[in-house]
């Protein structure tokens, strides 16, 4: 009789020897050595909280425009017979002072001739009234009956002496017209002003409605600005019927030259009303004369004039706001959390509040007390509680130079590239706070 051995026998008897084997292994093994891992401390620069009261500046863009600009035309015909040797692109007039001067012969004669009408309109009238009185005092002789009202006023002339009269009054406007028009043969400036472009000449004949130039007014500069929605909380904006009673500072800058200069200003206005399509509202800074051509007072240090047309960059002074913490942008980490070093010198979590701007400055309004320690060192992969040790501390009204300027109004060469970036561009103008 022959035994069969069962098929599963075989799997059966592996895997128990199988286990058997690797739990002679793991009994057999030798122990691990243990290491002790030493405690990790980070080295941290740190921050003692001081609230302060500041003006958070905006950041605007805009071009330098005349507040005022006039086309001058020719009112009257005539030749072109002298100009100003300031009459070109650029020249530089005063005002009243003589622009062009057209050929007056014809206006002169015009001037005679209604002088001449005048003269006679006066003797008409003048005889008028002499046959006017002889006929009243004979109508006092003869009997007042069987006469109407209408043939009693033709008896004492009056309707001829009323047509005189009119005829006085037609003459006289004729020779005040005639003396205007002689007048403006003469053209002058008319406000303190630059030419911007020369568009007559000598020896040009004019007919009314010529051009002759284009002027601006250059006592003030005006540049709008466009300031979003979300940054007018941060401004003392002058309102209707406010213009320029609120003394608002803005500083003008561009770099010339590799140089960056800076002019002062004031925000004269708003325009009132947002832009449809941006969704920002302008305001309009002015700039007191910025060719330079009043005396500058003592102690105020010369500048180079900031003409028309030139691109800039303007920080708007904000308004007063209390109790702010000024901190560098790059130790804000997701969900405005900071570190802060307790007094056990340990890290800890900390929400804090911070307003929305741009630039390498935030500003905490809540979170922060006046003497917590905030870390300023960015910090990789560490946790809460974890031990650091303070290489140095410093206040946070010392972390910056001045808390209320960004960098970028510190750094000649980045608002060169930004102004040329612009430049490229078009019009667009941007804000940063």
């Amino acid at each position: 009789m022959s035994f069969t051995k069962p098929v599963w026998l075989t799997p059966v008897l592996l895997i128990v020897v199988s286990t058997l084997a690797a739990i002679v292994m793991v009994l057999s093994r030798p122990e691990s050595a243990t290491v002790a891992m030493p405690d990790r401390t980070v080295v941290v620069d740190v921050a003692e909280v001081v609230k302060q009261d500041l003006r958070i500046p905006i950041q605007a863009q805009g071009t330098v425009t005349p507040y005022r600009e006039t086309a001058i035309v020719a009112e009257v015909a005539g030749k072109v017979i002298e100009i100003s040797d300031a009459f070109y692109a650029g020249g530089y007039v005063a005002k009243g002072d003589l622009l062009i001067r057209i050929d007056d012969v014809l206006h002169q004669a015009n001037v005679n001739r209604a002088e001449a009408a005048v003269a006679t309109a006066e003797s008409e009238l003048a005889q008028e009234q002499g046959r006017a009185d002889v006929a009243e005092q004979e109508y006092r002789s003869f009997p007042r009956t069987h006469r109407s009202d209408a043939a009693r006023q033709l008896y004492l002339r009056q309707p001829q002496l009323k047509q005189a009269q009119a005829q006085l009054l037609a003459a006289q406007a004729d020779l005040r017209k005639a003396r205007h028009d002689l007048e403006l043969t003469v053209i002058r400036a008319p406000y303190d002003c630059l030419v911007k472009e020369k568009q007559s000449d000598l020896g040009l004949y004019l007919s009314p409605g010529t051009p002759i130039a284009r002027v601006f007014a250059i006592d003030f500069a005006e540049v709008r600005l466009a300031i979003p929605q979300s940054k007018l909380a941060y401004l003392d904006l002058p309102g209707i019927n406010r213009v320029g009673d609120s003394k608002v500072n803005v500083d003008l800058y561009t770099s010339i030259n590799g140089q960056l200069d800076h002019w002062s200003a004031s925000l004269h206005r708003t325009e009132g009303v947002y832009d449809e399509r941006s969704r920002v509202l302008f305001v309009v800074a002015r700039i007191d004369d910025p060719y330079l051509l009043k005396p500058l007072e003592q102690g105020v240090e010369k500048v180079s004039p900031l003409r028309m047309g030139t691109f800039v960059s303007a920080m708007i002074a904000g308004r007063l706001m209390k109790d702010l913490v000024v901190l560098p942008r790059n130790i804000l980490r997701a969900g405005d959390f900071v570190w802060v070093v307790d007094e056990q010198d340990t890290l800890r979590n900390r929400k804090v509040t911070a307003m929305r701007t741009q630039g390498k400055e935030i500003y905490i309004t809540s979170g922060l007390q006046n003497g917590d320690r905030v870390c300023v060192t960015p910090l990789g992969s560490v946790v809460a509680g974890s031990k650091v040790e303070i290489a140095s501390s410093k206040s946070t009204a010392e972390l910056f130079l001045q808390p209320h300027e960004p960098e970028m109004l510190r750094d000649s060469a980045a608002v060169e590239e930004t102004l040329e970036l612009s430049g490229s561009t078009g019009s667009r103008q941007g804000d940063t706070l």
